[in-house]
């Protein structure tokens, strides 16, 4: 048994053991996904969405919490979580958690819009997006470890990429290793690139990683899990509500994949009903 399938029996066992009804859908596609879920959200027999995965299932979920404004939760049964660790319950014990989300009533927070696509963690370009796509063509190795391929196959021949950033009233010509808009905190499974993103200050944090040296940035990428990475001399971290960026680059938004830019990016405050820690 897989561990969204484990997490998911955990889930079901919890519900039942509370009395409280619920409509399990566990489809073969993300189309037959989105079909169910439509179905039940537009008949009135939804009324909280509950995400038993990954980012990306989270990250599909979130386009129909806010079109039909219901409440989304979210549960760890992915390889990076980081929308349910950027809320701050990463080392809560599971059934705490579900408890909470019964007890609790859920809170409005921020959410980010890229072309019309919502996404809650953090929208990047530029590095970790070359890699993502050369992940996405590996068939060997599965999980996380085809990333840390992709990293060694692509870093090698990696230039930093030019980008052109509008971000309310400012506007910066950069060269850059990596640029990311952090409506959360952390992506990648715990990279906390954006440290101070706030989900209730109604702006998005960019970070800017300026070029670096190959060595250096083997060095400074480790120090990104603790969000160390800000003190380095080349990041730069500010905040705007409103920001265009412009590249060859192409843009992924919790893990799944936006295309090739230029985006247009914003902030919405208070648009997601959610659990907060």
């Amino acid at each position: 048994m897989g561990a969204a399938a484990n997490l998911a029996t955990q889930v079901v066992g919890f519900l039942q053991s509370r009395a409280v009804e619920y409509q399990m859908i566990s489809p073969n596609s993300a189309v037959e996904t989105k079909d169910l879920v439509r179905k039940y959200l537009e008949n009135g027999s939804a009324t909280k969405l509950l995400s038993v995965g990954g980012d990306g299932l989270f990250h599909l979920l979130l386009q129909f919490a806010i079109e039909f404004n219901v409440p989304i939760a979210v549960t760890p049964g992915g390889t990076g979580n980081d929308f349910f660790r950027a809320l701050g319950w990463f080392d809560t014990d599971l059934t705490a958690y579900l408890e909470r989300l019964i007890v609790d009533q859920p809170s409005l927070i921020d959410v980010g819009v890229v072309d019309g696509e919502y996404f809650g963690a953090v929208l990047s370009s530029g590095f970790d997006s070359v890699v993502n796509e050369r992940a996405n063509q590996l068939k060997w190795p599965k999980g996380p470890a085809k990333y840390n391929v992709a990293i060694a196959l692509e870093l090698p021949k990696f230039k930093a990429i030019k980008f052109k950033i509008f971000a309310d009233e400012k506007v910066l010509e950069v060269e850059a290793m990596l640029i990311a808009i952090g409506n959360g905190t952390s992506y990648g499974g715990g990279m906390q690139v954006c440290p101070d993103a706030d989900f209730t200050d109604g702006l998005l944090d960019i970070m800017i990683l300026h070029p670096i040296s190959k060595y250096e940035f083997i060095k400074v990428f480790p120090t990104v899990y603790k969000g160390r990475h800000v003190d380095h001399p080349e990041v730069e971290i500010f905040k705007a509500s409103r920001i265009r960026i412009e590249s060859k680059a192409v843009a992924y938004a919790d893990g799944e994949r936006i295309g090739q830019l230029p985006v247009q990016v914003e902030s919405l405050p208070r648009t997601l009903l959610t659990w907060p820690a």
